[in-house]
């Protein structure tokens, strides 16, 4: 592993566990050149993905990428990265067990929307707003009307 201090290639492992949800392990690092100590996570890969998109282009599955627009919908929400990670970490593990290696963009969409949904309502609709292409305050309107179907007139749940 190369050291992202000085980017000498010999750097030593001084201590390995997996993490708490064992999707991956957890590396702490020395870098005998400069003397950093950094820490790698390192997952194993069941089988390589490929994303379908709606225009029939394809591109290798990207676990970041995933990461990163969840990040952007959960921005400013109370939310602790382990839970983040784990969901991650969760839908990467169902798309790895279709048994499928071409994956269509939907689905993976999809699979967000429902675990937002469960994690938080507000990183939900923003995930939602871009996902569904909202264009007008109506579309807002009409999706949320389906998040309050367990209260009643009067903000009381059922």
């Amino acid at each position: 592993m190369r050291c992202p201090f000085c980017g000498n290639e010999d750097t030593q492992v001084k201590d390995s566990r997996p993490t708490e949800d064992a999707a991956a392990i957890r590396r702490r690092r020395f870098c005998p050149a400069c003397g950093a100590r950094f820490t790698t996570f390192e997952r194993v890969q069941l089988r390589d993905l490929t994303v379908v998109k709606r225009n029939g282009k394809r591109e290798p599955f990207d676990r970041d990428k995933l990461m990163r627009s969840l990040q952007i919908s959960l921005r400013k929400r109370p939310v602790e990265p382990e839970r983040v990670e784990r969901m991650v970490s969760g839908i990467v593990r169902e798309l790895e067990s279709t048994g499928e290696s071409d994956i269509p963009a939907s689905m993976v969409g999809e699979l967000m929307m429902e675990r937002l949904k469960l994690l938080d309502e507000v990183a939900y609709v923003r995930f939602a707003s871009v996902y569904r292409n909202f264009r007008e305050a109506k579309d807002f309107e009409n999706f949320l009307g389906g998040l309050g179907d367990s209260e009643d007139e009067n903000g009381e749940e059922d």
